[in-house]
């Protein structure tokens, strides 16, 4: 299939190059039929690029009928507005992979569904669809999405394994209620990611580091990086995407890790330019999704391969150095960022192969088998290292860092453990004074949202924390429950005389100090406070409006019916489901930090091996 690919670009590039049209005469006919300049044309070129004839002739008719196909589609198209798609079926279709579809554009995602399940035989609620590197919205129509006449469209099958032929309906109806289940699960499984990611991205700094889950952004040798708040969400979201998306590769699912993927790669575009270009992590992405399509078999449906194959390359230099010294600066070795060049290269390879463009693709794949030479490691090294204690993925990274020097391997491996031992010390002992922060000023009488804000706008230092707080007396009204406080009920609290007796004793007036009181559900500390920095008196932010009633019989009977009760076991039950959720994420997101730079390589073997023996058949 490889093969005969590389051939019909190879030809499609001598067509272009001699502007000859093949869907016009003399190739074509009144008839649409084929002349016999097309055989001669075949003999031409056969002759030329040291092809078989009939081979040569057999693709160039296929050329044919194809631009014949497009012509009348776009014929078709301008007449009734009946667009034309190009659908891509999954691999395992073989020859009934590349099919035309008509279809209005006004329908929906969802109709645009059933209609290729009914079309090609597959099970509707196990395929999705991927049109422009975007899972097709089943609720919008075709034209809202942009989908256009002649747009490829890809047909992923999410099914574990192929379908037996199942000799009794019983057994064929079974077995499409399990893919239904599965098909559930799976959907299921997405938004529990997503809600996950979204709870991960949203935590802030103040967490007791012992009892709560959180992710860090860190950089190359581990450790935290701030983030600009505007964009900490989308990355956090975009790193999780594309952190689920690895771990379905690594079980060779990778219909579902593409959609994970793309989604990926929709938050890295919200975290703006700048960030992209010094994080290697956008780089890493664009060779995953392009490996991906790789995979399935669809790599035609990716028309911009090259480009995130070059935008990966670009990345690369500008975080690594162009010679790698940046790496050779933070981490004293380049070996282990090798394995993504050697990746880089294969792809670019077989995107030159199937463009028809040889000479690229043979420089491409053989850079990429040197490498694969390099990094390949000795089993009996690796061997060596699992009975010091290390596990297998430390020794083959150590490994290649070390150009396979097992002493030296040793020593890194013991050197990154230490260090991060230390890393993890130094973030927990900071979350613990932070959190111990929090603690300080919530004794003080504060809520837990006043005083996160406080201490993020002061960059955690407690004293101008304090003094925040302070001088924008509005944040005193954030509550436990994120929400403000309701004025009603400050005018309805009793203020203890005792309260008042005190801070009256202090000074301050009596009008002012019920106030306060007041505001501050007689907290004696907090009012005092405030009354202290303000002169004697409540800025205008805190004071309340004469015109605030007690609350009417329904909203106190509404706050004290039983719906109010539920929210509490309703509270629970969505605690409950956060940590779940949030659990199901962290299983994904590996513990090593150059996880991604821990390749097997064994499937870059066998690809490269399998493309160089396709391009060795080929004549010089």
């Amino acid at each position: 299939m490889a093969q005969r690919q590389y051939l019909a670009a190879k030809l499609t590039n001598c067509l272009r190059e001699g502007k000859i049209q093949l869907w016009k005469p003399p190739y074509t006919n009144e008839n649409k039929e084929a002349g016999l300049e097309l055989k001669e044309l075949a003999q031409k070129y056969s002759a030329m690029l040291n092809l078989n004839e009939n081979e040569t002739e057999s693709i160039l008719e296929e050329i044919r009928c194809k631009a014949i196909e497009r012509g009348t589609g776009n014929e078709a198209y301008r007449a009734t507005g009946v667009a034309t798609l190009q659908v891509a079926l999954p691999l395992r279709m073989r020859k009934t992979r590349k099919n035309l579809l008509e279809t209005k554009l006004i329908i929906t995602g969802a109709k645009l569904r059933s209609q290729i399940a009914e079309v090609y035989g597959l099970q509707e609620k196990c395929i999705k669809i991927i049109i422009n590197k975007k899972q097709l919205d089943l609720e919008k129509t075709l034209e809202e999405q942009g989908v256009t006449h002649n747009v490829k469209v890809m047909v992923l099958e999410l099914k574990q394994s192929e379908e037996d032929a199942k000799k009794e309906v019983h057994e064929e109806e079974m077995q499409h209620e399990r893919e239904t289940m599965k098909e559930k699960e799976k959907n299921e499984r997405m938004r529990r990611t997503k809600k996950g990611l979204e709870i991960l991205a949203t935590r802030d700094d103040y967490l007791d580091p012992d009892t709560t889950p959180y992710l860090d952004i860190a950089n190359q040798t581990g450790r935290s990086i701030k983030i600009p708040q505007e964009v900490k969400k989308f990355l956090v979201l975009a790193m999780g995407y594309h952190e689920k998306g690895r771990a379905c590769m690594k079980k060779k699912e990778y219909a579902v890790a593409l959609l994970f993927l793309l989604d990926a790669d929709t938050q890295f575009r919200d975290c703006g330019r700048e960030l992209l270009n010094t994080v290697d992590n956008y780089a890493v992405l664009q060779l995953d999704i392009v490996w991906c399509y790789f995979q399935l078999g669809q790599l035609e449906c990716l028309d911009d391969a090259e480009k995130k194959l070059a935008t990966a390359h670009k990345c690369f230099e500008r975080c690594y150095g162009e010679n790698h010294e940046r790496l050779l600066t933070i981490k004293g070795s380049s070996g282990s960022e090798k394995v993504l060049f050697l990746r880089l290269y294969l792809l670019q390879g077989i995107i030159n192969f199937h463009n028809g463009n040889k000479k690229e693709a043979i420089e491409h794949i053989q850079k990429a088998k040197s490498l694969y030479e390099d990094l390949s490691i000795d089993p009996e090294k690796i061997n060596s290292l699992l009975i010091l204690g290390f596990s297998a993925q430390e020794a083959r990274l150590g490994l290649r860092a070390c150009n396979g020097n097992l002493d030296n391997a040793a020593s890194v491996i013991t050197k990154k453990r230490e260090e991060k031992a230390q890393i993890r010390r130094e973030e927990r002992a900071k979350r613990r004074r932070r959190l111990d922060d929090l603690n300080t000023l919530k004794s003080m009488g504060y809520s837990e949202p006043a005083a996160k804000k406080a201490l993020h706008l002061a960059q955690g230092n407690l004293d101008q924390a304090f003094k925040v707080l302070l001088d924008q007396p509005q944040l005193l009204f954030l509550k436990d429950d994120d929400t403000n406080a309701d004025p009603m009920t400050m005018h309805q609290f009793q203020v203890p005389k005792e309260s008042v007796d005190q801070m009256v004793y202090l000074g301050f007036p009596q009008k002012s100090v019920e106030e306060a009181l007041k505001v501050f559900h007689g907290n004696v500390q907090l009012a005092t406070q405030i009354l202290a920095h303000y002169g004697g008196a409540l800025p205008s932010e805190l004071q309340l409006s004469s015109e605030q009633t007690t609350p009417s019989e329904e909203s106190i009977s509404s706050k004290d019916s039983p719906t109010e009760s539920a929210g509490t076991s309703s509270s629970s039950a969505d605690e409950d489901m956060e940590t779940d959720v949030v659990n199901e994420i962290l299983q994904d997101i590996p513990e090593h930090e150059e996880d991604y730079l821990d390749l097997t390589l064994e499937e870059e073997g066998l690809v490269i091996k399998e493309y160089l023996s396709f391009m060795n058949e080929e004549q010089p």
